[in-house]
C-alpha cells in the first residue's frame, strides 16, 4: 500500500501510555486518509442505523448514534476493507504501539462506522474489547460543538462493577481533539473513553480494532458490540 514510517516512534509512545490516545496522521499516507474518509461517507449516508440505548456493561453510560456493521462495510466498501487487512497499516499500530499486533479475532468489531448528527448524541464512557483501536476521521464539528475524545488511561474494565463515576471522580481526563481527515490511535481496553456529546455538525468516523498477540487465545465476552448492533432506535 506504499504506507511510508520514520522509524522513531519513541514520542508518540509515550504519549500514547501516557494519555491513552495519540494522533498518528503523520504515519499514514494523505490518500489513505483520503480514502477511508470518503468511502465512510458514502457508506454513512447510505446504510446508517440510529441506536439509543444505555450500556449496562460500562455503568449505563449512553449510545445515541447511527452506526455501519462490519458486515455491510465488507460487502459495500473497498478501501477499508483492504486498508485493514494491509500489513503495511499494522505495522504502524505496532511501532507505535511498541508491541505486536493482529487483526481483531472477533470479526464484527474489525472495523466499524459510527455516526453522531443530532444534538447530544454520544459514544458515552467505556472501554473496548481488544487492546488497540486505530481511529479515522471522516468529519467532526468544531471542538466548541463537542465531538472531541476523553480519556481516562490505566483504567480497567470491571463488567460486574464498572465504577465509572467513581474513575471520573479520583482521576484526571485528558482531551484528544483531531479533526476531519485525521488519525488516532488509543490504548482502547485499558482506557475508559468517550465521544463528548455533540452540540451541532456531525462526526463520521471509521474505528479499526487490533489485537494483542496474547489476546488470541483469550476467551473475551462482547456485550457491548452484540448490544449496540442488536437494539433498535427507541
Amino acid at each position: 500500500m506504499g504506507v511510508c514510517v520514520v522509524s522513531d516512534f519513541a514520542s508518540v509512545r509515550r504519549e500514547l501510555h501516557r494519555n491513552g490516545g495519540v494522533r498518528v496522521s503523520s504515519f499514514v499516507p494523505e490518500w489513505m486518509r483520503r480514502a477511508v474518509a470518503a468511502e465512510a461517507l458514502g457508506l454513512a449516508d447510505s446504510y446508517t442505523v440510529r441506536r439509543n440505548f444505555t450500556m449496562a456493561a460500562t455503568g449505563f453510560t449512553p449510545r445515541r448514534m447511527g452506526n455501519v456493521t462490519r458486515s455491510l462495510i465488507a460487502q459495500k466498501g473497498f478501501w477499508i476493507p483492504q486498508i485493514y487487512q494491509s500489513d503495511a497499516v499494522r505495522r504502524i499500530v505496532e511501532l507505535v504501539a511498541g508491541e505486536p499486533v493482529s487483526w481483531c479475532p472477533y470479526q464484527p468489531e474489525q472495523y466499524v462506522i459510527t455516526r453522531l448528527e443530532r444534538g447530544g448524541d454520544t459514544h458515552g464512557w467505556h472501554w473496548d474489547d481488544y487492546r488497540f483501536a486505530l481511529v479515522w476521521v471522516a468529519e467532526c464539528p468544531d471542538q466548541c460543538d463537542g465531538g472531541y475524545v476523553e480519556c481516562v488511561p490505566a483504567t480497567f474494565w470491571n463488567k460486574c462493577d464498572p465504577g465509572v463515576h467513581r474513575i471520573l471522580a479520583s482521576r484526571e481526563v485528558h482531551r484528544l481533539a483531531v479533526g476531519a481527515g485525521e488519525v488516532y490511535l488509543m490504548r482502547a481496553d485499558s482506557t475508559m473513553h468517550r465521544v463528548h456529546p455533540i452540540r451541532a455538525g456531525r462526526r463520521t468516523i471509521v474505528n479499526m480494532a487490533f489485537a494483542g498477540r496474547d489476546e488470541l487465545c483469550r476467551t473475551t465476552s462482547h456485550e457491548t458490540m452484540d448490544a449496540l448492533w442488536s437494539i433498535p432506535e427507541m
